[in-house]
């Protein structure tokens, strides 16, 4: 990669010094060269196109059978469709961006070291990796919601169309939060065995043991201190931060429990409650970033 990286963008390291390319700021032509190099690879990596196709077969045939059961009682067309895909999502995207993350960021050390011996600073490399990292999951999530939502046009009108467009923003927003702690991981681990370890941990934690963590801590405790417990266990991870976030958005938060009522009942209003769990999700963004820039730093590569 960083041979292919170093000759998209030659001119460019050769205007800049060693000291300019290493200091505190961002050089943002390279930056963009970098994330324009890892897109490339990414959209040509075998697993982005699987995930793709995947991810594209189950919203359709998701979106089909939803057409098909129009006549069912529940949410119809887009807004129903988008209850369905919210599943789906949960599970599949946060795996997919922590293996490619980490796929990407424990790559070839030869690689990773001749990259870091050009006139550009770690920040930078950093950033424009994750950046075409993004750029690839997020093309390939939105194939498949356009083919589902064209799905959903043809047999069931534009109505919840807007619902739709909060799930597919919320869908990236979660990718980008696990390609952060992809970062993290993999600065810290720098082992790719390890790090792959640690992510598939990561994994599990967040989408299937975490929720029953905090059931079980509403068991210890009684009345509103139970409830209070509930909703701070809320911003602790990611995944329930962007169910409850696009459930507000379907007007049926209370589908997936206490918690997203709780919060509605506290903040008195959907919107104050999208802003804060909105400014979580950009938290659970930059905090893990931070960390990695700041072990990025301090390491000897």
């Amino acid at each position: 990669m960083a041979a292919e990286a170093i000759a998209v963008h030659p001119k460019t390291t050769r205007r800049l010094t060693p000291e300019a390319g290493r200091g505190f700021g961002m050089n943002a032509r390279i930056m963009f060269e970098i994330a324009k190099q890892e897109l490339t690879i990414n959209i040509r990596n075998m697993w982005t196109l699987v995930f793709a196709v995947v991810f594209g077969a189950l919203v359709v045939s998701i979106s089909y059978f939803g057409v098909m059961a129009e006549g069912f009682s529940g949410m119809q067309n887009f807004t129903r469709t988008s209850a369905s895909i919210l599943n789906l999502v949960l599970y599949i995207v946060p795996l997919v961006s922590l293996t490619m993350g980490t796929l990407s960021f424990t790559g070839d050390k030869g690689s990773t070291e001749l990259l870091f011996s050009q006139p550009v600073s770690r920040s930078e490399v950093m950033a424009g990796k994750l950046l075409g990292l993004f750029l690839a999951i997020a093309a390939a999530t939105l194939i498949g919601f356009i083919l589902s939502g064209g799905v959903v046009l043809a047999g069931s009108g534009g109505d919840g169309i807007v619902r739709y467009g909060f799930l597919i923003l919320f869908s990236l927003i979660l990718s980008l939060v696990f390609l952060s702690l992809s970062v993290v991981v993999a600065t810290l681990s720098r082992r790719k065995s390890k790090a792959f370890g640690i992510s598939l941990f990561l994994w599990f934690f967040f989408v299937l043991f975490y929720d029953l963590l905090a059931i079980g801590g509403t068991i210890l405790l009684k009345g509103q201190s139970a409830n209070t417990f509930l909703f701070l266990s809320l911003f602790g991870n990611p995944v329930d931060m962007v169910r409850v976030a696009t459930l507000i958005t379907f007007d049926n938060v209370t589908i997936f429990g206490a918690a997203g009522a709780a919060m509605l009942r506290f903040f008195g209003g959907a919107a104050t409650s999208i802003l804060l769990l909105g400014g979580g999700l950009a938290l659970w963004t930059l905090l893990p970033l931070g960390v990695a820039h700041f072990a990025l730093k301090k390491q000897d590569i």
